[in-house]
């Protein structure tokens, strides 16, 4: 049975998530925002081994610790959408992924096997053009598109509030009252959401 673990990493508090399978002692690392040395020891002291890394956007407070644990685990993939990674290591001062080994773009509708369990994606552009969603059974990691009452900003370079809206209208359509494992903030649940986050209501309208 996969197990949860979140860990507040940075400077404004990110959500970087263990998604572990004991039985198979792997583990995935979501949006390991800062503090690669601590991460690293939360998965050696439950005896795991890092299998994969998954990004849900680029901005800094999500990927600062990728080349750190790069540096520790040397050969796992860093699974990203293609519009998330500043290719050129210029431009946009909050898009700080860069070209780092192993990178496997992914988009809408791609299916990654974590030790036998299928993580879908689902590409929810708004906070930033390629910002994505990963859904593994009941548990959807939702980045900066989904938070407790709220969403993420779109303000940033290639935010949008027209996309971001018909991205929550899209998360609010998923079957099941899901757990919900958002960027920043506390963890909520799909059916709370779909009752009484203003903005999610706003997108049903």
């Amino acid at each position: 049975m996969l197990q949860i673990k979140r860990m507040q990493v940075g400077q404004i508090g990110t959500n970087c998530y263990l998604l572990e399978d004991p039985d198979a002692k792997l583990c995935a690392v979501i949006d390991p925002g800062d503090n690669a040395d601590g991460i690293d020891r939360e998965i050696r002291k439950a005896g795991l081994s890092l299998s994969m890394i998954l990004i849900t956007h680029g901005h800094f407070d999500h990927v600062l610790a990728v080349p750190g644990l790069l540096a520790k685990w040397p050969d796992i993939p860093v699974y990203v959408h293609k519009q998330e990674v500043n290719w050129e290591g210029k431009g946009d001062q909050y898009m700080l992924l860069g070209p780092v080994p192993n990178i496997k773009t992914v988009g809408e509708g791609d299916v990654i096997d974590f030790s036998g369990h299928p993580i879908q994606v689902l590409h929810t552009p708004g906070h930033s053009p390629g910002s994505v969603c990963y859904l593994v059974g009941d548990i959807l990691f939702a980045g900066d598109t989904l938070f407790a009452g709220s969403c993420g900003r779109t303000d940033f370079i290639g935010g949008s509030v027209s996309q971001i809206l018909m991205s929550l209208k899209r998360l609010a359509g998923l079957e099941g009252n899901l757990r919900v494992c958002p960027g920043h903030d506390r963890l909520t649940s799909l059916d709370a959401e779909r009752a009484s986050n203003p903005f999610v209501l706003q997108a049903l309208r």
